[in-house]
């Protein structure tokens, strides 16, 4: 026992050594995720000034928005395996470089066209960013306090999450849309000098296992993903014949995409992987969690606004409490699931959510927004504990050469329960509401739809932590890792 102590105690030195490094090369992981994740938020508000722009109709502005989203959602996996390969390090610094310039080519686009494409290269660097921070956090921070960075990590996301739309506003306000692209240049040069700087160089040893990638598998995914993330957009929410087409052509490319892994000697992603049930349930968890959070977004401004009758600015304030509580709590998350467990910490996590969603559809009813903001606080800091922990629990036992295939898979499974969900929770409170309008609906209608979705919602996560609960049962030993 107290060799084993003793080994620890020289681990953690020899981590105390590189302490100013990490720092730095912690701080630009956490800018890759801010400027990934305030890509997604912060041209929102800019789609009324693009369509006066452009002369341009809403359906086609929009595509500033889904370009990105649709880059990321198809290319996250792959660009994660390719870190894997070529070295994450060299990636990521090349990725911080086109997400630049890609920001620089979007602020000076003088049409829609080169618009859409140039937003979709930043989404592919944006992919960069977000697949291989997670990953290098493996090899950068010592084990002890991994959740502690996943943590920061959540923090940054959610904070570019809250901020996008106020900063946007605001640079929009001053100096015109370009501005929103253009405040990237500053921040990517800042983060691109510290990656390359502080960052670990790639590990040699791992050249020697590094095999070939996957271009037919790559190419299947993105594929079968675009025409998922597609269907679930597409309509707002009405399932049309064109979304019926995309569905059954994504479920098709699911069966093409298995079938070219088993025949390729280098397979994007080995699927002997998901035989692992924790790791398999943590995917699960993830897209199912995150489904429901999408509702916060889907069912919030109807109900605040036609319910309780806020303004737009009001409806605004209330919906920022979500972003600002996942950014202040997801820190503490990461520490708690350092000292007790990241498995055990996931449960509490998911217990929290089902307790809030529950109150969700019970108490705004008899306290109004009072009643609203409170069990949201509970659900967004509950979704932080779950986050941070569902993440840790996974890298901490990730083998080194697929590090960066596992980190897209779970931001993958992320961002397929967020697209699924804005239009899952968006059809079942439409169903529930009993109105083809609910933009025009009355008050009650709107009440009903919003208690019936988050009765969905609460299922939903009593799901999920029947998931984590029935995969303990499964759980393999964890791998131990040193500081590297």
């Amino acid at each position: 026992m107290n060799t084993v102590n003793a080994g620890q105690d020289g681990v953690i030195s020899r981590c105390a050594e590189q302490a100013p490094s990490v720092r730095w090369a912690l701080a630009s992981l956490s800018l890759c995720v801010l400027l990934s994740s305030l890509g997604i938020s912060i041209a929102n508000v800019a789609l009324p000034d693009l369509a006066q722009a452009f002369s341009a109709s809403f359906q086609a502005v929009q595509w500033v928005v889904l370009a990105y989203l649709l880059a990321i959602t198809t290319l996250i996996v792959s660009v994660g395996r390719l870190g894997d390969i070529v070295g994450r390090r060299r990636l990521l610094v090349a990725g911080i470089s086109l997400f630049t310039v890609a920001s620089v080519l979007c602020g000076v686009a003088p049409t829609l066209s080169l618009l859409i494409a140039a937003r979709a290269l930043q989404g592919l660097g944006a992919a960069i960013m977000m697949a291989l921070t997670m990953a290098i956090v493996g090899e950068t921070i010592p084990k002890a306090r991994t959740g502690s960075a996943i943590g920061l990590l959540g923090t940054m996301s959610a904070i570019g999450t809250a901020l996008g739309p106020s900063l946007g506003g605001i640079l929009i306000a001053g100096a015109g849309w370009r501005a929103i692209f253009l405040i990237n240049l500053p921040l990517g040069v800042v983060t691109f000098l510290l990656a390359l700087r502080y960052l670990p160089e790639d590990r040699r040893a791992l050249q020697t296992v590094r095999t070939g990638f996957d271009p037919v598998g790559t190419l299947l995914l993105a594929l079968t993903l675009a025409a998922y993330a597609l269907a679930m957009t597409q309509g707002r929410g009405r399932f049309g014949p064109l979304n019926v087409a995309l569905l059954l052509a994504a479920v098709f490319g699911v069966g093409l995409f298995v079938l070219a892994e088993t025949r390729t000697a280098a397979p994007l992603i080995r699927l002997a992987m998901f035989r692992n049930h924790a790791l398999s349930a943590s995917l699960a968890m993830s897209m199912l969690v995150s489904t429901v959070m999408m509702a916060t977004l889907v069912v919030g401004p109807f109900y605040l606004s036609r319910t309780l009758g806020l303004d737009t600015a009001l409806v605004g304030l209330v919906l920022s409490v979500g972003p600002l509580v996942a950014a202040v709590t997801a820190v503490p998350a990461g520490r708690i699931a350092d000292r007790f467990g990241a498995q055990r910490v996931t449960s509490v996590g998911l217990v929290g959510m089902a307790a809030g969603c529950v109150t969700l559809s019970l108490l705004p009813a008899l306290f109004g927004v009072a009643g609203y903001v409170a069990p949201l606080v509970v659900v967004t800091s509950s979704y932080a504990l779950f986050q941070t922990a569902n993440n840790t629990n996974v890298m901490i036992g990730v083998s080194a050469d697929r590090r960066g295939a596992i980190s897209g898979l779970l931001n993958l499974s992320r961002n397929l329960g967020l697209i699924t969900g804005a239009s899952v929770m968006g059809a079942v409170f439409a169903l529930a509401s009993a109105t083809s309008d609910v933009a025009a609906a009355h008050p009650e209608p709107v009440a009903t739809g919003m208690r019936f979705t988050y009765g969905v919602a609460a299922a939903l996560v009593i799901f999920a932590l029947a998931i984590s609960l029935a995969s303990r049962f499964f759980a393999t030993p964890p791998v131990l890792y040193e500081c590297r």
